[in-house]
């Protein structure tokens, strides 16, 4: 297994789960993201006979979060774009429900929510948070699934003998 593939396959994890209706819900705590730093630090660890190096462990998390997040943003965007409209027209009935949002605000917010606007919205917010919560992640993984080294014997030291 590659260097970074555990790492990848996390992102995959991630990037699937939470952009799957009603498994996604699960991610409101960043449960995903969680999991497959986890994950990454288990893939990790099946790979090498030593135990895996606590930098490695968080430099994986963190591209599974980060991988994770461009995927879930990507499906985000393609989904937005076949039933956008009704998304937009939604948002836009809410908006203009509450009388106490100024137009320039509702504009503002029609503005960001639409097209591929969106999308990179929330591509940077997911970025930086799911990046910080595969590498929380990849931490409890390490927790879980870290090999122990066996106990060292002290060398055992001649005694003179008279």
């Amino acid at each position: 297994m590659g260097k970074h593939q555990p790492a990848l396959l996390g992102g995959l994890f991630i990037g699937v789960l939470s952009s799957l209706p009603f498994l996604n819900f699960a991610n409101c705590c960043c449960l995903w993201v969680i999991v497959g730093g986890v994950l990454v630090v288990y893939l990790q660890q099946q790979a090498k006979p030593t135990p895996v190096e606590t930098g490695d462990a968080v430099i994986g998390g963190l591209l599974a979060g980060l991988v994770g997040a461009v995927i879930f943003s990507l499906v985000l965007i393609a989904v937005k774009g076949i039933g956008g409209e009704l998304a937009q027209e939604n948002i836009r009935a809410a908006l203009e429900q509450n009388s106490e949002i100024p137009p320039e605000m509702r504009e503002s917010v029609l503005r960001w929510v639409g097209g591929a606007n969106f999308g990179i919205l929330i591509m940077l917010i997911t970025l930086p948070v799911w990046a910080v919560f595969g590498m929380l992640g990849s931490l409890l993984g390490l927790a879980f699934f870290r090999k122990k080294l066996p106990p060292q014997v002290p060398p055992q030291v001649p005694t003179p003998s008279v």
